[in-house]
């Protein structure tokens, strides 16, 4: 039964996943008794090496793949329970890595209106969401383009759009900006900050520091395991714990403790580079 009065939109309960590795059955551990919540509203990173499980948990909370044990509770629906499959589904959409991936059509607004379509919605209220979804990305003036004519960022902000599209509570980015320039990472990064601020529930699969940065909460995944998960503030502070899992700290937290051992006296609490700039400028 969906229980869209709990705060959480999405619940992972002793969460196991075991890819099977061969014919034989041989099976190997991807994500290893995981419990987590995400609220209503959120924005949280995950982070980690690769192999350690976090685009497999990802694609645990959109049921492209189905518990080994434990349970995925999306908005209310198990996502175990087959009747409820595109509820979880419209519940929580997902951007991948590779938008060529996504993109399933050979006209722009097309591609947009798959979703919708599949979703058995209304063609007005398809028209007017394509439009909509779109100008959220700025990409309303190439809806009639076909995608493989445009950038790797711009097929990317298709690829949102389309999620958009079928208006879920949650979208989950599995490493969206893996594959762009600096210049693409920061479009796609604004236009998540956007859909987050309009109250979207925002999930970022990054092994970008500086963008986990950017989230409300991070949680490090390693070897299957969640092994940290706090604000920003509080595990860019773990340093060596950090290390430890081979991961750095944002470029922003590495100046920090540089200009403080020249004599600086910045704070523990900066963690971006907007944050940086700003209080080294108040020693000018």
């Amino acid at each position: 039964m969906n229980t869209t009065e709990n705060k959480n939109i999405i619940q992972i309960n002793d969460l196991v996943y075991d890819y099977i590795q061969d014919e034989s059955g041989t099976t190997k551990r991807a994500i290893d008794h995981v419990s987590i919540n995400i609220e209503r509203g959120s924005f949280t990173a995950v982070i980690g090496q690769n192999g350690s499980g976090k685009s497999t948990l990802a694609k645990c909370m959109n049921a492209l793949l189905l518990p080994t044990e434990g349970t995925v509770i999306v908005n209310g629906y198990d996502t175990k329970d087959e009747d409820h499959l595109w509820d979880v589904r419209q519940s929580a959409g997902m951007v991948f890595q590779n938008p060529d991936n996504q993109i399933v059509s050979s006209i722009v607004e097309d591609d947009v209106a798959f979703g919708p379509e599949n979703l058995g919605i209304d063609p007005q209220e398809i028209r007017k969401r394509v439009d909509s979804a779109l100008e959220s990305v700025q990409m309303g003036k190439y809806k009639k383009k076909a995608p493989h004519m445009l950038s790797g960022g711009q097929k990317q902000r298709i690829a949102i759009a389309g999620v958009v599209a079928m208006k879920p509570q949650c979208i989950i980015f599995d490493e969206p900006t893996a594959m762009l320039d600096p210049k693409g990472r920061k479009d796609i990064l604004r236009i998540i900050h956007e859909l987050h601020g309009e109250g979207i529930t925002a999930i970022l699969i990054t092994h970008f520091m500086e963008e986990a940065a950017q989230a409300d909460r991070i949680i490090i995944m390693n070897r299957g395991k969640a092994v940290m998960d706090g604000s920003p503030r509080e595990v860019f502070r773990s340093r060596s714990e950090l290390a430890a899992l081979s991961l750095d700290v944002p470029l922003a937290v590495e100046l920090r403790h540089a200009l403080n051992a020249k004599g600086l006296d910045l704070s523990e609490e900066i963690v971006t580079e907007e944050e940086l700039v700003e209080a080294v400028c108040r020693y000018r």
